[in-house]
């Protein structure tokens, strides 16, 4: 098997694994209890969330919450913030956002809120002049992701974060960055973003975890109310293996950086040429300069994209069409209608995505 669709999701890690195993197995004590025994489950508990601070590059490890996935830490940080401010009623997100965002400003929409959607220029970069004009006094929240889990591009968010709280510093501003984390460097400390979202199942972490960063003195409700665990914002107890796991791909995902920035993208390059080098009508859907080393988005114009993977699986080797949580839909992927391509051939387009796990032969 050849596997090319880690934007969906990733092998865990054997290191990872071993560093959960005692937590599945002899050290299964609730974190929360008092006696001796749950101790080391509270230390580990610590010791993964100063990992995900690190890695995160966050100034205190209290602006770790834990969580389950991608979509709750995204969930939490939107709804959280909108709850505070039930003054302000108006919000700002982009056309290319994972589902687990749109819907949940969709969801909004219905209850009176006014949304704007920032669209995309044709290699699916952010406009960020209109999210400026757009601004204003009562915006609750701006939403932008850190990278496409679909073409790969990174938006400037660090650059957006400064104009927002500049133009409107009580506004909000969450970044899902389940497609940044270990592919570029983030270190949210010298920027004025407010929270980050991460998963940890994208990063040889198993599914089931992930992580939000607040930023010390960014008010938000819980979403999930119960027990004092996570300062009071998560309540439910501590899934302790699968905290520690996230820590440890974390701590892993740093070391490795600078070989994804390098192998794996000389291995992305390398796969993207050939195709369009060898496939007459192959197109790249993205063209820009900025996106993650390990992920191409490739469109075929007289076929569809269905069709492609069904061949694919067939000889050994997964790939996506888009997004794992739409794949589900027959409709072509809202990120590339956002770019402006036709419908035949966002219809018939590929999204490949390497890990550090590819190899040359493959």
């Amino acid at each position: 098997m050849i596997y090319l669709d880690n934007n969906a999701t990733t092998k865990v890690d054997e290191k990872v694994l071993e560093e959960m195993l005692p937590y599945l197995k002899n050290e299964y004590a609730n974190a929360s209890s008092m006696y001796e025994f749950a101790r080391k489950s509270s230390n580990a508990i610590k010791n993964a969330r100063i990992q995900v601070q690190d890695f995160l590059g966050a100034k205190d490890e209290k602006e770790i919450i834990f969580t389950s996935c991608g979509s709750e830490s995204a969930n939490m940080a939107i709804k959280g913030v909108v709850n505070c401010n039930k003054e302000k009623r108006h919000l700002i997100t982009t056309t290319i956002e994972h589902p687990c965002v749109l819907n949940v400003y969709k969801e909004l929409e219905k209850q009176g809120y006014e949304v704007d959607y920032i669209g995309v220029n044709a290699d699916g970069e952010l406009q960020v002049d209109e999210l400026k004009e757009k601004l204003r006094k009562d915006t609750a929240i701006v939403s932008v992701m850190w990278a496409n889990n679909e073409t790969g591009v990174i938006n400037p968010v660090e650059e957006i974060a400064d104009m927002i709280k500049t133009r409107s510093p009580e506004t909000k501003f969450f970044v899902d960055g389940v497609q940044a984390g270990g592919k570029i460097l983030i270190d949210v400390k010298n920027t004025q973003i407010d929270m980050v979202g991460i998963s940890g199942h994208k990063l040889h972490a198993p599914k089931g975890i992930g992580a939000l960063y607040v930023k010390n003195g960014t008010r938000i409700t819980p979403l999930i109310n119960g027990g004092h665990q996570e300062r009071g914002l998560r309540a439910g107890t501590e899934n302790v293996p699968y905290i520690v796991g996230l820590g440890k791909a974390c701590e892993l995902a740093s070391d490795a950086l600078d070989f994804e920035l390098k192998e794996v993208k000389r291995l992305r390059d390398k796969l993207e040429q050939g195709i369009l080098k060898n496939v007459f009508n192959a197109r790249l859907n993205s063209n820009s300069l900025h996106r993650v080393p390990n992920t191409t988005n490739i469109g075929f114009q007289y076929v569809e994209g269905e069709l492609i993977l069904l061949h694919l699986s067939d000889l050994g080797i997964c790939a996506s069409s888009g997004s794992a949580c739409t794949s589900g839909s027959l409709d072509p992927s809202h990120v590339l209608l956002s770019i402006g391509l036709p419908h035949e051939i966002a219809h018939g387009s590929l999204r490949l995505s390497l890990c550090e796990d590819n190899t040359p032969e493959e």
